[in-house]
């Protein structure tokens, strides 16, 4: 195994990864979250523990990995009344601190807009915090643009 200096990382799409490292990730995420001993989480997803102890400190979500609590997320937007509005409320009762707001002019019905957010009170996962946003009925599209420091 390399030195952890020499260490590379890198960013996957879920769908491209084994089996067993999705198990792993459900895994990590019962035990934070239900508090259960790893033979119960592994016996629960199916995993067996030998693969579990292979994975385990080689794949993370995406958000536990990120040290700068600084996301930027860009959204395409229905040109509604008070839609900015709302979007900013969830944005909000999520945990997010709005740091910038940019919206351009609406064409044709749509109009782009880039949050800048601390996201370091957020109480939900990153994937929750997307999921939230496009289930708006006036979001059309919702994707992180980048995560780090300002």
């Amino acid at each position: 195994m390399k030195d952890i200096s020499e260490q590379r990382y890198y960013l996957v799409r879920e769908d491209v990864l084994t089996e067993a490292m999705v198990k792993t990730l459900e895994v990590k995420k019962l035990l934070q979250r239900d508090r259960m001993s790893i033979l119960d989480a592994v016996a629960q997803t199916g995993l067996s523990r030998s693969a579990f102890y292979k994975y385990r400190d080689a794949v993370f979500p995406f958000h536990s990995i990120v040290k700068e609590r600084i996301l930027t997320v860009f959204l395409q937007l229905e040109d509604r009344s008070g839609t900015l509005a709302t979007l900013l409320q969830a944005v909000a009762e999520m945990g997010c601190n709005i740091l910038t707001i940019h919206q351009t002019i609406p064409i044709q019905g749509r109009a782009n807009v880039t949050l800048s957010l601390d996201v370091t009170a957020m109480d939900v996962d990153l994937d929750m915090f997307l999921q939230q946003l496009k289930k708006l009925d006036f979001v059309e599209s919702a994707d992180v643009v980048s995560s780090g420091s300002s």
